[in-house]
């Protein structure tokens, strides 16, 4: 028998890869619910081509590089899941496919598997076809229902607009919280966000330090800058990108004191993105971006180990 032996302390927790993911998508049900109640089937073969590609891509290459296969821990679905949220609902399907591909095979697999990639895979992802097919990644469309209505505005196919950030007083807060407005699949409906949000927080899944920070440092630079801050956090992907993005465990600094300042960077980025930039919308950038500093994070926040002589010279 091979005993493994390491510094305590020791302890058991429920926690593992696969618990983790498994909340996660618990968390993301009534998200994807709502987006496929508004946006209808097409929203659904959106989603479920974007998981089944992630699932494929990594069982595949696992297999081909005699890897141990660990589809089992749920991380590729969470990511496929992540990025078929963040698409329109009519994308051609051979898209969310790419996408999916790309996700896993060149950001996850490539550096090293789960645990090893220093960029959130669905988040590049996005970026990348955001850069390649813009076209396609940003034709927005209204929803084929309204919550809280008996009506029923005409389908997808004939109806096009563009993301609530352009005209965001054009909505009511009512209709940007239910998820009446254009917008990516996940996007929408605030309320189904925020009630995965807290059924994350309530399991332990996450701190709120990163989303209330992300959240919190919109408003405020929307404010100062003139802008309606309600508006701000509700028209556009703020919500999803905070609660489901940003809050990856591998991308984001180690300690809650980088959990703030990865938060409040990630929220300046966006307003700075949204007032001057040439793109609506800046949450995939932003997050993106503070992934690349989040190693300097960590290094300007790290705990002072004692008991250590500091070396001079």
């Amino acid at each position: 028998m091979n005993l493994r032996m390491s510094a305590g302390p020791h302890f058991v927790a429920r926690e593992s890869t696969q618990t983790l993911m498994l909340d996660v998508l618990i968390a993301l049900i009534p998200t994807t619910a709502a987006g496929v109640y508004l946006f209808g089937l097409r929203a659904a073969w959106v989603l479920a081509v974007s998981v089944i590609s992630a699932v494929l891509a990594e069982f595949v290459w696992q297999k081909l590089a005699r890897k141990p296969v660990r589809v089992n821990d749920l991380s590729a679905a969470v990511t496929g899941l992540i990025l078929g949220l963040n698409m329109p609902a009519e994308v051609p399907l051979w898209l969310p496919a790419i996408g999916s591909i790309i996700a896993i095979l060149l950001v996850k697999q490539l550096f090293g598997g789960i645990g090893q990639n220093f960029m959130n895979p669905a988040m590049l992802a996005r970026g990348i076809m955001l850069v390649s097919w813009p076209a396609q990644m940003t034709v927005y469309t209204l929803p084929m229902r309204v919550l809280g209505s008996t009506s029923v505005v005409p389908s997808p196919d004939a109806v096009s607009a563009a993301t609530a950030l352009i005209r965001p007083s054009a909505y009511n807060p009512y209709d940007l919280l239910v998820g009446n407005i254009p917008g990516t699949v996940g996007e929408v409906c605030k309320l189904a966000i925020i009630i995965g949000f807290l059924y994350m927080l309530f399991v332990g899944t996450i701190s709120w330090h990163i989303p209330v920070t992300f959240v919190g440092s919109v408003a405020l630079l929307s404010w100062i800058l003139g802008s309606d801050p309600w508006m701000a956090i509700l028209s556009g992907g703020v919500l999803f990108g905070a609660v489901f993005m940003a809050t990856d465990y591998v991308t984001n600094p180690l300690l809650k004191v980088g959990h703030i300042i990865f938060g409040i960077g990630c929220g300046i980025i966006v307003v700075v993105i949204r007032k001057f930039g040439g793109y609506p919308e800046g949450v995939t950038f932003a997050i993106l971006l503070m992934n690349t500093v989040t190693p300097l994070i960590d290094r300007w926040t790290k705990r002072r180990v004692y008991g250590t002589v500091k070396k001079h010279g």
